[in-house]
């Protein structure tokens, strides 16, 4: 059994064939969480979930991007990934209102994207202070509601890892730091997800030394498709993931399979809903 720690079925990408691609997921015994970025995707998610008695699972935040407008262009892909967002304002009751579901079973994703920049300081540091505002609203949630947190981080690790503190429970989603930043991260007791930017960026050191119960595994599908498979990445191809970590462990795919899903199940409390 594996789980896809990250994965959104809840994104347009798949408004077409969702469940058939849940229902063959589900079918080759792969579980998944559905992660929502703003409050459509987050109710989404929910609502994919809450479909599925068993192996289905939601996550409910609002990423960084989506705290501004414009057309957003991402290189981590094969292909050059272009979209438009619009500015979305932050609405704790509402978020809570979908985290009441017993279906979600995290915050996220949320933390801070320094990737798309503005270029004048002062404007910089408005961008800045407002992902951080934002987030410590959301990683205040989390804790209010007890639930672990899905971080996204991107060129802002010492931002991130100085705005946690001691009750912090948790993955940092699409691991793609250095050792350095990894055992900050660890030190806090976060877990580290791995995803198919572990076959475009050289963190093999990372995953080599990160310690086994630390590890979850995930797609970011549509996104990061891993090699062999191409197109669109699915919940499925988390094997692949799987593989290559077993690899550099030099462990079985039995062995990381059986990990992860602990992990898993240990980090977002699934125990009773097996």
């Amino acid at each position: 059994m594996l789980i896809d720690t990250h994965a959104h079925l809840n994104f347009s990408a798949y408004k077409n064939d969702a469940e058939d691609v849940i229902k063959r997921t589900l079918g080759d015994d792969v579980w998944m969480i559905n992660v929502g970025s703003q409050y459509s995707t987050s109710k989404r998610a929910v609502e994919i979930a809450e479909k599925h008695k068993k192996g289905v699972f939601a996550a409910v935040g609002l990423h960084p991007i989506h705290l501004s407008s414009g057309i957003f262009r991402t290189k981590i892909d094969r292909e050059e990934v272009e979209f438009e967002t619009r500015e979305e304002e932050f609405d704790c009751d509402k978020y809570k209102d979908l985290a009441r579901s017993e279906k979600v079973v995290a915050i996220g994703e949320i933390g801070l994207d320094y990737w798309y920049r503005p270029k004048t300081k002062t404007k910089l540091e408005q961008f800045k202070n407002k992902q951080k505002e934002v987030f410590l609203k959301q990683f205040g949630l989390a804790k209010e509601l007890g639930l672990p947190v899905i971080f996204h981080c991107r060129m802002a690790h010492q931002d991130l890892i100085e705005n946690l503190d001691a009750e912090v429970r948790g993955v940092v989603h699409c691991f793609s730091g250095n050792w350095a930043d990894a055992q900050k991260y660890l030190g806090r007791g976060l877990y580290l997800g791995f995803n198919g930017i572990i076959f475009k960026l050289d963190i093999d050191e990372v995953i080599m030394k990160t310690p086994l119960d630390k590890i979850l595994i995930e797609t970011d599908c549509p996104y990061l498709t891993p090699p062999p498979a191409e197109g669109r990445n699915e919940p499925l191809y988390v094997k692949y993931v799987v593989e290559k970590i077993a690899r550099i462990k030099k462990l079985s795919y039995q062995e990381i399979t059986e990990i992860t899903f602990e992990n898993a199940l240990k980090l977002f409390n699934l125990y009773g809903k097996i």
